[in-house]
């Protein structure tokens, strides 16, 4: 219960994308998992009917359905894990900002690089936190001093285990990875950027 009340948007995601992961169980018969046909049925990402039929809603629906139980547990993992992170540093709109951007550009990408596949999974999104955790400790390195060096290598870490997977399961869609991950990285860095020139501004007028 502290968790939740400490870290409410990262366990609203998590809760969203179970409720989807059930949904989709539902509907499809498996649980293991999902068929590619069940899923585009349900709202994923199928280049065709977004780009031709116009169908753009799929691109945020898409962000909370998963191919798999595997799928969803390394996403889900990942989220708690830099999720909560972020959440410390980040004000509330960021994070929700961040978060679906990354997944609307993830998918995006996707698109251009796979018009005739089936795209689905909060991987844009998570990676883009990803991007946005490092962008934010790279902003702050001269003040965080030791802490630095030990924190980026625990996010490098979790970012190259996902990364690794990734190249590991040859239907891990990369392209949306890499494309959350670069526009969380220089998100990241900007909102941070702007807490210094708020801070800084707040703290002149009352002097």
């Amino acid at each position: 219960m502290n968790a939740l009340r400490r870290y409410p948007l990262t366990y609203t995601l998590l809760a969203i994308n179970l409720l989807a992961y059930l949904y989709s169980f539902f509907y499809g018969g498996s649980f293991l998992d999902i068929s590619p046909q069940s899923l585009v049925e349900i709202g994923g990402v199928f280049p065709p009917f977004v780009v031709l039929q116009e169908e753009w809603y799929r691109i945020l629906v898409s962000m909370f359905l998963h191919g798999g139980l595997i799928h969803l547990a390394f996403n889900m993992l990942a989220l708690v894990a830099i999720g909560q992170a972020i959440e410390l540093y980040f004000r509330g709109f960021d994070y929700l900002s961040i978060y679906f951007i990354s997944g609307i550009v993830g998918a995006l990408a996707s698109i251009y690089f796979h018009p005739l596949g089936v795209i689905i999974g909060a991987s844009g999104a998570i990676f883009g936190i990803f991007g946005a955790t490092v962008g934010f400790f790279v902003a702050n390195r001269h003040a965080m001093m030791g802490q630095f060096k030990e924190v980026m290598h625990n996010v490098g870490f979790v970012l190259a285990l996902n990364l690794g997977i990734g190249l590991f399961f040859p239907n891990v869609d990369m392209v949306a990875h890499i494309s959350g991950l670069l526009f969380g990285l220089g998100a990241g860095f900007l909102a941070t950027l702007n807490y210094r020139l708020y801070w800084g501004a707040t703290l002149s007028l009352l002097s």
